[in-house]
């Protein structure tokens, strides 16, 4: 089989229509969209574009299948999930290839994305059987305290195009573990491993209607009803800080529970102790995972004035040596960005830094051709002013400010409304420890370049966000805590 031929034998495995009550249908109006190939600029499928009407009955069919969901047995859902996650990796090639012909990121990214996304469903299936309460004595001896949790109830999600799996598994898996009926929209540019995923819960055996999926290319538009209807209780949104505020809005008429995953601008510190070499190496991970459009993504390079030559060329060398193509090909390090608009915004801020004074030391230009590439680039002796200090790059980009001391660098660190996550490098523990708890983020990576874990709380302060996903606290964002005062006789 030729190469494509096999991708077009994995697209054609994919339904392309909307899953609303166990059922696979196409949008009533008969209207589809197309998911375009960023490397190429051409268009792979057309999925189904989704109407009001269409969004509004996948919340009916959430809202139906709420109460038997809520009371099946923890055990049960936790085995969903186990069985969910051994379909995936069983899986892992094929979603692999079906991500990067919508996304563009190398298949060696994909892959490690849908191993990230997984996990969450393993870490999810255990924490199904753990939801605990609580019995207490009164402190006057005279009644007594029951506490429970509680399924939250119909969960919406909108989920982005960056990491089409696992922001979706990241999730679908704590709402299952807790008893929560679904109604997930995911990006437009990449909802086919969305999907893909739809068809695995199935098989492993969700209920109908306990996850509904919408494709469509009016987000905001079919999205606000079902945000606004009495019969959804969660909210839960990563994307941009704009849109999240919007959306925080439209929650707020019905008070619902609200997670937001927002917009970042992460500081990667290196003190004049660390170690040079971790410190490239850690840069590399913070920086070029993704092709650099995670919100996680290093934002700016804040190096003490006495390493910030050698580890600039040494940036430059590693990103220079990195090769540029489409996902599918072996050999490929990075992909295209994912459309035209946000290779220009790249190329914006670049031309920005540059005309303020900022050196490009490799790179600093779209790539010729077809497809949404830009140039893996370094930029030394970027000025405070520069733009890309205060807007996320997304893009692989590395911009590089000078700093001369531990204040000086903690103002520049904070210095942003945004407070997702923030990289350090020092070998000094006392250094190490103050400035972690100095820097105003919801994650700290201390000399590593990694920070996503599914066992670990993931979310920021600030404009970044509200709520934590992952860890033992991501169940806590689907349930309620009910409170029972038991009166005693004598």
């Amino acid at each position: 089989m030729t190469n494509s031929d096999r991708e077009q034998t994995v697209l054609d495995a994919v339904r392309k229509d909307l899953l609303i009550g166990g059922e696979w249908r196409p949008a009533a109006s008969g209207r589809t969209a197309p998911v375009v190939d960023p490397s190429t600029g051409k268009v792979l499928c057309e999925v189904a574009d989704a109407s009001v009407d269409d969004g509004l009955a996948a919340l009916a069919a959430a809202d139906a299948a709420q109460p038997s969901f809520a009371a099946m047995a923890p055990r049960e859902r936790g085995e969903i999930l186990r069985r969910a996650f051994a379909l995936i990796m069983e899986r892992i090639d094929d979603l692999a290839l079906l991500m990067t012909l919508e996304m563009g990121k190398p298949i060696a990214e994909s892959k490690a994305e849908i191993a990230y996304a997984a996990e969450f469903f393993r870490w999810f299936a255990e924490e199904a059987v753990r939801i605990d309460g609580d019995y207490a004595v009164a402190p006057n001896g005279a009644s007594r305290f029951m506490v429970m949790r509680q399924p939250v109830g119909v969960s919406v999600f909108i989920t982005p195009w960056n990491f089409p799996l696992a922001m979706g598994t990241r999730k679908i898996g704590p709402a299952v573990a807790a008893g929560c009926a679904v109604v997930i929209k995911p990006a437009q540019e990449t909802p086919l491993s969305m999907l893909a995923l739809g068809r695995i819960l199935q098989e492993a055996g969700l209920p109908d209607g306990a996850l509904n999926i919408v494709t469509t290319s009016d987000s905001g538009g079919v999205m606000e009803p079902i945000i606004t209807d009495e019969r959804t209780r969660k909210l839960s949104f990563t994307g941009s800080t704009p849109v999240g505020k919007k959306l925080l809005e439209q929650a707020a008429r019905n008070v619902l529970r609200t997670s937001m995953e927002l917009g970042g601008n992460a500081s990667f510190l290196v003190f004049d102790d660390a170690d040079l070499n971790a410190a490239v190496e850690g840069a590399m991970i913070a920086k070029m995972r993704n092709m650099g459009e995670a919100c996680t993504a290093a934002n700016r390079f804040l190096v003490h004035s006495s390493l910030a030559g050698e580890f600039a060329n040494r940036l430059a060398e590693r990103m220079g040596a990195l090769t540029v193509g489409r996902g599918t090909e072996d050999g490929v390090q990075v992909g295209p960005l994912i459309n035209a608009k946000g290779r220009d915004k790249v190329a914006e801020l670049v031309e920005d830094a540059v005309q303020r004074g900022a050196k490009v030391l490799i790179g600093g230009k779209p790539v010729d051709g077809p497809g949404y590439f830009y140039q893996p680039t370094v930029l030394a002796d970027v000025p405070r002013d520069a733009r890309l200090q205060r807007e996320e790059i997304f893009g692989p980009v590395a911009p590089i400010t000078t700093f001369t001391d531990e204040d000086d660098a903690l103002a520049l660190a904070n210095g942003t409304e945004f407070g997702l996550v923030n990289y350090q490098y020092t070998q000094n523990i006392d250094r190490a420890l103050r400035v972690c708890e100095r820097l105003e983020s919801g994650m700290v990576g201390l000399n590593t370049g990694l920070v996503s874990n599914p066992a670990a709380p993931f979310g920021g302060v600030k404009q970044s966000g509200i709520g934590r996903e992952g860890g033992t606290v991501g169940i806590e964002e689907f349930l309620e805590i009910k409170y029972v005062a038991v009166g005693l006789s004598s």
